[in-house]
């Protein structure tokens, strides 16, 4: 495939920083006048206004401090206005927390989830790196909330759940918020060095990873009742909670461990064998035979829903990335080298910016599930990851400049 996939070549480093520049201007077009964020179609003009979800705010937020630091020009406006929204609009000033969805003051969707504000603590985290003034006070009122309704300590997870006063309205809990909890956590110890966010990210991956999924054939059940058994039957938004397992959480769970070893200073052998088996059977199971990788399977593997999406595959470089750096095998190269091939020929919009978010059974993008182009989160890190010498510490190399 040549030196624009080969990782660690001079060429593959050029393209990174050029699709990586791409999207940091494509995604510029969020910002509002009003401060708020917009939705982009594929021409990057704003969608029909909607309410503005949490993890719209915090992951622009997030992503624009990660530009800002590895020297991108234009950045300081988006993170402003992300910080404000947090802090002004989503924040609940009566019962505290953060509010799922807003359109400036008004609140639309008052739920207040895990999911939601362990990306508050990443965008509070990922602020600080670029010494955003309110970054501390952000990181500070959100690991209080974290700590007083989310942490079980006993079971050393997060809970998910709550109405807008802090009554529970179901006893669900979930893996997709615990992984960005171990995200936020392992960020929120970079930023501020407190190393009580590094052991809650310790305990988060030991159940998963060491307790869960070597019972499921390294394969990570996605949901769970209140005493944290596998729950089997659960069905929820097909987006956010699908059925079964998802192979791309197994790509993040991977990424996420081995950043953790870097940052605990273990020696790293069991965590190496096991972040390799979580991506190797992800691989197996759910990479498509035209390319892509399904969105979500049963537990044992067999395919319940065949859509392919972008996210995985860009999480799928993260952890690959990351695992040639850290123990790197031969076919590591290879499939570095087909995904961005992939990823070139499939997903990334040359003319624009951004990605596709979704693709039909030829390979042309579709809008099933989303409409325009739904974020930069995923894609900017799949650029950025192989760019940086080490599994962390993100904001401390290079420039896209």
């Amino acid at each position: 495939m040549g030196a624009t996939f080969r990782f660690g070549s001079e060429e593959h480093a050029s393209y990174l920083k050029r699709d990586a520049a791409r999207q940091i201007r494509f995604f510029q077009a969020s910002l509002r006048p009003d401060g708020g964020f917009d939705t982009l179609d594929y021409a990057g003009k704003p969608l029909p206004y909607a309410a503005q979800e949490l993890h719209t705010t915090t992951r622009l937020v997030h992503s624009y401090a990660l530009a800002k630091a590895w020297g991108a020009k234009g950045c300081d406006a988006l993170i402003d206005a992300g910080m404000q929204a947090l802090w002004n609009w989503h924040r609940d000033r009566k019962h505290g927390g953060y509010l799922w969805s807003v359109q400036g003051q008004d609140v639309v969707n008052p739920v207040k989830l895990a999911y939601g504000h362990v990306f508050v603590l990443l965008a509070g985290a990922s602020a600080l790196q670029v010494e955003h003034p309110d970054a501390t006070r952000l990181i500070d009122d959100v690991s209080t909330i974290i700590e007083t309704h989310y942490w079980d300590e006993p079971a050393r997870l997060l809970r998910d759940e709550f109405e807008q006063d802090w009554q529970p309205f179901s006893s669900y809990r979930g893996m997709n918020s615990n992984m960005h909890g171990v995200e936020a956590f392992l960020a929120a110890y970079e930023a501020t060095g407190q190393r009580f966010f590094l052991e809650r990210a310790g305990g988060v991956l030991d159940f998963f990873i060491n307790k869960i999924a070597p019972r499921y054939g390294w394969r990570v059940p996605e949901h769970y009742n209140q005493s944290w058994q596998v729950d089997p039957d659960y069905v929820g938004d097909p987006m956010l909670r699908p059925r079964g397992t998802t192979p791309g959480h197994s790509f993040e769970l991977s990424k996420l461990l081995l950043q953790y070893q870097d940052l605990a200073g273990a020696t790293g052998a069991d965590a190496q064998k096991n972040a390799r088996a979580l991506i190797q059977q992800a691989l197996t199971d759910a990479w498509a035979p035209v390319g892509g990788f399904y969105y979500n399977l049963n537990l044992d593997g067999g395919v319940s829903n065949p859509a392919r999406y972008w996210w995985p595959v860009t999480e799928a470089i993260g952890a690959i990335a990351t695992l040639l750096k850290v123990a790197p095998q031969a076919q590591d190269l290879t499939w570095y080298e087909q995904l961005w091939q992939f990823a070139d020929s499939c997903l990334i919009d040359h003319n624009l910016g951004g990605w596709f978010p979704e693709l039909d059974s030829n390979n042309q993008p579709t809008a099933c599930q989303f409409c325009g182009k739904p974020d930069i989160y995923h894609a900017l890190q799949a650029d950025l990851i192989p760019l940086a010498p080490g599994s962390s510490r993100m904001f401390d190399y290079g420039t896209v400049a």
